[in-house]
């Protein structure tokens, strides 16, 4: 199994990780690391799978899933939920509590502060971009923009991203810099640039370091599962985590 470990100048307690197809006991549409249960892929192989990344990525504690909902609620992640709570970001300020997004083409963006006391994951399709779920995970956080370090996971990029003038009009909207963000090729239509529009957005709320935004999940065929590329598909998943303290425990 292959993950991508974000190549951010972190804390050392600080763990993240992005999934790619790699690994994993889905076949069909769904082939190697599906974790979302809620695309049409057998239950039994989806828990193996969420089973084999917890196993072979340590991580802590219960994996705790959101019903992402193209919305701009940040979820507090607790012990154990009573059920998947609608939100489409997540925040955690103790030790062995992960943050999880589930994407196929939407951005996942992973939130830490420079003391290594907190962090958040967000899930920002175009809609949860433009509505504020970045700078609503900012504010979770709970502390100095300036002291935020953020990682884009895989998305769809900037060649492969193709939206209408609505995407184009209400982005430009909010952010004075979107106009850049967007290429004209013809019939109305865009090449959207998702990483340089969450850039601008960051970057009008304070926060200056940010890393990632390498990869397109629609180009990179062998790598990423892809909603737009293919329509039914599996899921990855972009989490964060704070180190458990040798000796303590979860």
């Amino acid at each position: 199994m292959n993950w991508i470990q974000p190549d951010w100048p972190a804390p050392g307690n600080v763990r993240a990780l992005s999934t790619t197809r790699d690994g994993g006991v889905s076949e069909g549409v769904f082939a190697g690391l599906n974790l979302g249960a809620h695309v049409g892929d057998e239950p039994a192989r989806v828990e193996a799978n969420r089973a084999r990344l917890q196993q072979e990525a340590a991580i802590p504690g219960p994996l705790n899933w959101l019903n992402q909902v193209h919305g701009i609620a940040v979820h507090p992640v607790s012990d154990r939920y009573e059920r998947a709570p609608d939100a489409d970001a997540a925040c955690a300020h103790e030790a062995g509590l992960a943050c999880i997004v589930m994407t196929a083409d939407c951005l996942p963006v992973l939130f830490c502060d420079r003391a290594g006391t907190r962090v958040a994951a967000a899930h920002a399709g175009w809609r949860g971009l433009h509505a504020g779920v970045l700078e609503e995970s900012i504010d979770a956080m709970g502390c100095e923009p300036a002291e935020i370090l953020v990682w884009l996971g895989p998305a769809i990029g900037p060649d492969a991203f193709e939206v209408g003038e609505d995407v184009r009009e209400a982005f430009c909207r909010n952010l004075s810099a979107a106009e850049a963000a967007f290429h004209a090729i013809g019939g109305g239509k865009y090449l959207a640039d998702i990483y340089a529009l969450a850039r601008q957005t960051l970057r009008r709320e304070g926060v200056n370091l940010i890393y990632g935004g390498t990869h397109c999940t629609v180009l990179e065929r062998d790598t990423f599962f892809s909603y737009r590329r293919d329509g039914q598909t599996g899921r990855m998943v972009s989490m964060i985590w704070l180190e458990i303290p040798t000796g303590e425990a979860v």
